[in-house]
């Protein structure tokens, strides 16, 4: 069936209405939803935005965990053209002051695990005029059941165009305070465009949504799996035995994944156990991921991998490496990749000219999925997008046949002796041992050479490796100037909800009482 192009997503929705009302569309916990009801939610929730007195282009927030209701919510705000704003539920209470006053959100819905934030902070957040409580009865916040009964089902009728914003998400930045992400119509529309055809979703299927709403990865999934009328199976959080569980109970088709999510499930027991023929495909991106992993999942799964690189700015995946391309003989499982449909792509130098193939630099992109800008920031905007192209912050490369290389955030670049050396080269090769589970690398001060390549190691369960033969073992694996002088060894590396290393935190105590936190050469 072919899907409609260059409409918005609230028009979108309409149509798979009409295609398929009787299916599910989603299901968490106990609670599936045909898309006909659905429709009738969201009425309610656009009606009862409108009613609170949010006009077009105003913000309303949700601070909660993945449920069906989230995305009554979601398709509620595209219907009362109001701009849904995911409050990241991992941030402390002043972030999530920040985020609310930022986005100036006049309406907030919030989950029953973050009343008491709520609580605690609602004096700081006079913008907000009214906190619906999404889960059970709160003394003081209206019940969102309640609320949403509340109110009219018929459509209110209000269209929104391409240029409008629909969602607005905010970047993990590992420092200074987060910037909103406008995200458009027009990027959702053409991020559905971009995989169509090529991302092989099917009408009825049970389709795995794991990843959080308030990530590019979590709203474009759902997202996607709503347009191709597929059978959404909510999670509220990531759960690798319970997501071992559904995909066995509920024939799960198809999910998306971080890479530490893979890593989790194929290294814990039940995974040999689970039977994953109804998996026919997985999505993975968002961080690099370590050739041992996809390996594994391959000969576990047993399903068609497709990995992505993208960002929030970008509306999420640019490019994509497809499932034969994961044949280890071709060489390209350390690529992301090739450009999507409508995206164009290059790497450049310092200026912002294109280097040569092979050379390493930052990736670019010009498309129709690029963020309409930075939330109030017209000066991070401006930095961010020259003359059509978002500078991505990425460092990588192109090889001879087309593919990129995804090497890591340019600012993550270690210099040690006057060589430029990549994090997630060297996390690669040390997690290529068997007996290591996750590893991260940093650039430490150095008397000698400005900066010194410092490991931080997991290792499996019982592993008796030491400092020598890692460092020993990388020799063998990558060029000496480029391995480990020392490694400490570590319980779990610090991510970010997307699964990215937070390296500025292993990085901190080194670089305590230094001006920089880069090397001094």
């Amino acid at each position: 069936m072919n899907i409609p192009r260059d409409k918005t997503v609230q028009d979108l929705f309409k149509w798979r209405v009409e295609q398929t009302p009787d299916l599910v569309a989603h299901k968490f916990l106990d609670r599936e939803t045909s898309y006909k009801e659905l429709d009738l939610l969201s009425n309610k929730v656009a009606n009862g935005l409108i009613k609170e007195g949010c006009k077009p282009d105003a913000r309303v927030a949700y601070y909660g965990k993945n449920s069906d209701y989230f995305f009554e919510f979601l398709v509620g705000t595209m219907k009362s053209a109001t701009v849904a704003v995911g409050v990241n539920w991992r941030l402390a209470p002043p972030e999530v002051v920040y985020v609310l006053n930022d986005s100036e959100s006049e309406v907030l819905f919030v989950g029953e695990e973050f009343y008491p934030v709520i609580e605690q902070i609602k004096d700081e957040i006079p913008k907000v005029k009214k906190i619906i409580a999404v889960d059970d009865s709160h003394e003081t916040f209206e019940s969102y059941i309640a609320w949403r009964d509340s109110q009219g089902e018929a459509d209110p009728g209000v269209s929104t165009s391409l240029d409008d914003d629909i969602i607005q998400l905010y970047t993990s930045g590992t420092t200074g305070h987060p910037k909103g992400v406008q995200l458009t119509n027009q990027n959702f529309s053409s991020a559905n465009d971009t995989i169509e055809g090529i991302v092989p979703f099917e009408e009825g299927t049970p389709n795995l949504v794991c990843m959080p709403g308030y990530h590019v990865a979590g709203t474009n999934w759902g997202i996607w799996g709503l347009i191709h009328g597929c059978k959404n199976i909510i999670i509220a959080d990531i759960d690798p035995v319970l997501i071992l569980e559904l995909i066995e109970k509920e024939k799960i088709r198809s999910s998306l994944f971080v890479p530490a999510v893979i890593l989790f499930l194929v290294s814990i027991p039940q995974a040999a156990e689970t039977d994953f023929s109804s998996l026919k495909f997985v999505l993975y991106g968002a961080s690099p991921i370590a050739d041992d992993t996809i390996l594994k999942a391959k000969e576990i799964m047993k399903c068609d991998l497709f990995q992505v690189y993208g960002l929030t700015e970008t509306a999420g995946a640019i490019t994509i490496l497809m499932p034969e391309d994961h044949d280890p003989e071709k060489g390209k499982l350390r690529s992301c990749g090739k450009a999507l449909n409508s995206v164009e792509i290059k790497v450049v130098d310092d200026e912002g000219n294109e280097v040569k193939t092979g050379d390493i630099g930052e990736v670019i992109s010009k498309s129709p999925l690029n963020m309409k800008g930075y939330w109030n920031r017209p000066d991070a905007t401006e930095e961010a997008i020259k003359d059509g192209w978002f500078y991505s912050g990425d460092a990588g490369f192109f090889d001879d046949e087309g593919y990129l290389y995804i090497h890591d955030r340019v600012k993550d670049m270690i210099v040690s002796g006057g060589e430029n050396i990549y994090p997630a080269e060297v996390e690669n090769a040390l997690m290529s041992h068997p007996e290591i589970a996750d590893a991260a690398v940093i650039g430490v001060p150095d008397d000698k050479w400005g900066e010194s390549v410092k490991g931080f190691v997991v290792l499996q369960p019982d592993s008796s490796l030491d400092e020598t033969e890692i460092i020993s073992y990388s020799r063998t694996q990558i060029a000496g100037y480029k391995c480990p002088k020392t490694i400490n060894f570590i319980e779990a590396l610090p991510r970010n909800p997307s699964g990215k290393i937070l390296r500025r935190e292993l990085r901190e105590p080194f670089w305590e009482g230094k001006d920089r936190m880069v090397s001094g050469n």
